[in-house]
């Protein structure tokens, strides 16, 4: 059982787990609550909770194929018991895990006669099958299945349109969203005088993440909107002083790595990954997003290059400057 608090005005809001569980690799339970609350701010948060759960947190799935042996994607091959959509179809309920971002290959090649299944995909290291059994194909012969793969990280689904069919290859249709399904209801009581409520959030997920994990996601999205605001009323305040612009912190992301970028040459930063830093998973999925996968391509931005970045706050800069101790480690 989980247990955090979140001090609100006078009131302390608390949340946990009250079950969690898992059916299957590919299904997982878990119900939370979270108390008390005033009259209607259960629903309030039940129904962005669960809009964020479903629409807004990221999944990975295969989404293309290619084989030099398929025809067309309604055709039949020899010495493979299903049809060609049909594998296609297995395809796309294979559930994966990563953190990756933009495409990557991978590839099944495999000799019959045997089944074919999700173990026999060759996969890129960021990426893990969560259901290793899951069926692709029957190979009734002694035969070669080759198929290359295309893997993609998004968010919500895609739906295959015909002028999508490229180089011979297939696409699948993408269901991203982890999250299978979330529901919210209320129970009401009377504290004294006062009515208040209690959320509870039921979640189930595909096994690419925990219900847990999945609440975090959708909980950390849902800031993430409402950040902007919090900006707007600041430059807002600005204006009125007669700032016609928000006024940045008193420091420059350039100036304090200047003694860094001269060691350029004696560092090879192309090979200092920003894996390697304990960063904050929102400040590591923006420069992720925006192909800042090494220390050298952070410091080829500028300050306002990082402003710029969508979700990106100015609070990160000074964030990073902290994580990676310029000044104590390269002075």
């Amino acid at each position: 059982m989980v247990r955090e608090k979140v001090t609100v005005s006078t009131r302390t809001l608390q949340w946990k787990c009250v079950e969690s569980r898992a059916d299957s690799k590919r299904l997982y339970y878990g119900r939370f609550i979270l108390s008390p609350l005033m009259k209607g701010q259960a629903d309030t948060i039940g129904i962005a909770m669960r809009r964020a759960l479903l629409g807004e947190i990221e999944g990975t799935c295969i989404t293309r194929a290619k084989s030099d042996k398929i025809p067309h994607e309604y055709s039949t091959m020899v010495g493979i018991q299903e049809s060609v959509h049909e594998i296609l179809m297995n395809l796309k309920e294979i559930v994966l895990r990563s953190n990756l971002y933009g495409t990557r290959d991978a590839s099944i090649c495999v000799k019959g006669p045997g089944y074919v299944t999700a173990q026999d995909i060759i996969l890129p290291p960021s990426v893990e099958v969560v259901d290793n059994t899951q069926h692709i194909a029957s190979l009734t012969e002694p035969i070669n299945l080759c198929i290359e793969l295309q893997i993609e990280r998004n968010r919500a689904y895609r739906i295959k349109t015909p002028n999508n069919f490229q180089d011979g290859s297939y696409p699948i249709d993408a269901v991203f969203m982890p999250v299978r399904n979330a529901n919210h209801s209320i129970h009401s009581y009377l504290n004294g005088t006062e009515k208040q409520e209690i959320l509870f959030l039921e979640i189930w997920t595909n096994g690419s993440l925990t219900p847990k994990e999945a609440l975090y996601e959708a909980s950390r999205n849902l800031i993430d909107f409402f950040i902007p605001f919090l900006h707007a009323a600041e430059e807002n305040l600005n204006l009125e002083n007669n700032q016609h612009k928000v006024t940045l912190p008193l420091f420059t992301f350039h100036d304090r790595l200047a003694k860094l970028r001269k060691k350029k040459n004696e560092i090879v930063l192309k090979y200092i990954f920003i894996d390697q830093f304990e960063l904050p998973p929102r400040i590591y999925n923006c420069l992720k997003r925006s192909n800042i996968h090494t220390l050298l391509d952070l410091l080829n931005k500028s300050q306002e290059d990082l402003i710029k970045i969508e979700r990106f706050r100015i609070e990160d800069v000074k964030c990073l400057l902290d994580i990676l101790k310029i000044e104590k480690n390269f002075a």
